[in-house]
């Protein structure tokens, strides 16, 4: 899809996602146009996006659209746009933790925030979901420093730690931690936890759905049978879920957990939703982390949890893990919770629709 359309444009990886970050005005106001244009610059629908700047995965083919907040306490606003790479499809029905990673960067870089010292605090509005998340960034000389000795398990070498807090995400796209107002609910005969504490999942056992949760993605993607299975449990719930039809949504995210392998708290296999998560995503980890501590759900019933009211837990994933660092309150309800990312600049130019 060729629009003729170009704008400036910075290309980042963040987490372990990769795309591009828009200023809110250098893209076309109206959405309908806004979207082709994307979809454009993707190269969508193809499956390898060859006339594009996708890379033939969902991980890769994100967008962050970012402006100066009004909001009083927040320095700005960013909008998730997921492009889909084999559908003309651009979809704000999520958010996404990994771009957010490259969020507090991307404004400091175009001056939507002034540098405040060694550390620089970026407080982001998610509009996807309403929810607020502080992204520290490092900031030696005045300046962005993607250079330093964090590493995240998905992305190889090191970089510079990009810590981030997300505060108030219970019920961020569904109205409720649990939509369904049940910690477990039963769906052609599989138990789930309904869940939404940053990104909507549904939490279900490996081994109820017939597979271990070990598996790598590639054959987890090969598995049509299964696939099937657990599609047919997302399109069942999206309305308990208040998500309404899901069949063209991006949620919820299907999680198939296991008892962990690595000493971590649990093991997990993400769909995000009709293709395996090489990893799994931040806002995701959140609510699998959530899930364990829930008495009685599937995920508690495998999960290694540790005591006290600050709790942290490694999430397992195909090529690594996730550290969830959970604040609980007196009656065990998640307050906060923070991960560290990272985050890099990879070019910063005009890109072509």
């Amino acid at each position: 899809m060729t629009t003729n359309l170009s704008a400036r444009c910075m290309w980042m990886r963040g987490g372990t996602s990769k795309g591009g970050y828009f200023l809110k005005d250098d893209l076309p106001a109206d959405v309908a146009t806004r979207d082709a244009f994307l979809l454009g610059v993707m190269g969508s629908p193809d499956p390898v996006q060859i006339d594009g700047m996708g890379a033939a995965d969902p991980l890769t083919s994100k967008v962050a659209v970012v402006s100066k907040s009004a909001r009083e306490g927040v320095d700005v606003d960013y909008l998730f746009l997921q492009v889909f790479v084999d559908q003309p499809i651009v979809t704000d029905a999520q958010n996404c933790g990994n771009i957010l990673a490259g969020v507090g960067p991307f404004a400091i870089e175009r001056g939507l925030v002034t540098p405040t010292g060694d550390e620089t605090r970026v407080v982001i509005f998610m509009e996807n979901t309403g929810q607020v998340a502080v992204a520290t960034v490092q900031t030696p000389a005045g300046k962005v420093s993607y250079a330093g000795e964090a590493r995240i398990d998905g992305v190889p070498g090191s970089h510079a730690p990009v810590p981030l807090e997300f505060r108030d995400t219970a019920g961020s796209s569904c109205g409720a931690l649990l939509p369904s107002g049940n910690t477990v609910d039963v769906v052609n005969g599989v138990a789930v936890t309904l869940i939404d504490n940053g990104m909507p999942c549904v939490v279900m056992k490996a081994a109820d759905v017939g597979i271990t949760g070990y598996e790598d993605r590639d054959w987890l993607d090969a598995n049509t049978e299964l696939k099937a299975k657990i599609e047919a449990i997302r399109l069942a719930v999206g309305e308990r879920m208040n998500l309404g039809d899901v069949k063209e949504k991006s949620v919820p995210k299907m999680m198939l957990v296991a008892p962990p392998k690595h000493g971590g708290a649990v093991t997990v296999r993400s769909f995000i939703p009709h293709r395996a998560h090489a990893t799994i995503g931040v806002l995701g980890a959140v609510s699998v982390a959530t899930a364990c501590l829930l008495e009685g759900s599937p995920a508690a019933e495998i999960a290694q949890i540790p005591d006290g009211a600050r709790k942290t837990l490694s999430v397992e994933h195909p090529t690594g893990e996730m550290t969830c660092v959970l604040e609980c309150d007196d009656k065990g309800d998640v307050k906060t919770a923070a991960l560290l990312r990272t985050a890099r600049k990879l070019m910063d130019g005009i890109v072509y629709g």
